[in-house]
């Protein structure tokens, strides 16, 4: 059992930082309820009190995420860096989940987005929008400080990164091999380079 004295709101982010792991490297599908109650050693009924629901829980995990991947964006946008830097920052968030051993969330969760619950798939959206949203307003203004040069729109740009660092980070985990990821990393880069 989960120690005496525990808040319910540390018990609710353990089960959050479980099943994250879990989403991380097996997918939604691919863990239940008794997988995280075995590994926290709390009953499931325990679970079914701060998540009533798996999609409860999924859809709690999706809005902690993506709660984090804003502020993290915000911290970037407040650091004065050039819009090279924020571009490398950026790329910097997905490589540092790949290089922890796992996958980013809502990746591994766009790949079982017909199976997943209405409200999951509309925060998987809402995370997707979140990144090429904010990337686009970097490369905007890249390009118009002359910081960054590019071909086409800045919102394509930003929707082929995001695509780009998103497949690169399964190529890179399938292959165990994070000069996969690196290597896409540095096209992206010199392709927005003045």
């Amino acid at each position: 059992m989960v120690a005496a004295g525990r808040e319910p709101a540390g018990t609710a982010a353990l089960v959050l930082d479980v099943a994250e792991r879990h989403i991380q490297t097996r997918g939604y599908n691919g863990f239940s309820y008794a997988d995280v109650a075995a590994e926290l050693s709390v009953t499931k009924a325990s679970l079914h009190y701060h998540f009533p629901s798996k999609s409860d829980l999924g859809e709690a995990l999706l809005e902690r995420h993506a709660t984090r991947f804003a502020a993290s964006l915000a911290e970037i946008d407040d650091s004065g860096v050039d819009a090279m830097e924020k571009v490398l920052a950026f790329t910097g968030l997905y490589g540092a989940v790949l290089r922890s051993g796992g996958m980013c969330l809502c990746g591994m969760l766009a790949a079982e987005f017909r199976t997943l619950p209405g409200g999951m798939q509309d925060g998987v959206a809402r995370f997707f929008d979140l990144n090429e949203e904010w990337l686009t307003r970097v490369l905007e203004a890249g390009r118009a400080d002359g910081t960054l040069d590019f071909e086409g729109r800045a919102r394509d740009r930003a929707r082929s990164a995001v695509a780009g660092l998103e497949g690169a980070m399964l190529m890179a985990g399938f292959f165990d091999d994070l000069s996969r990821f690196d290597s896409v990393v540095e096209s992206l880069v010199e392709g927005l380079r003045a």
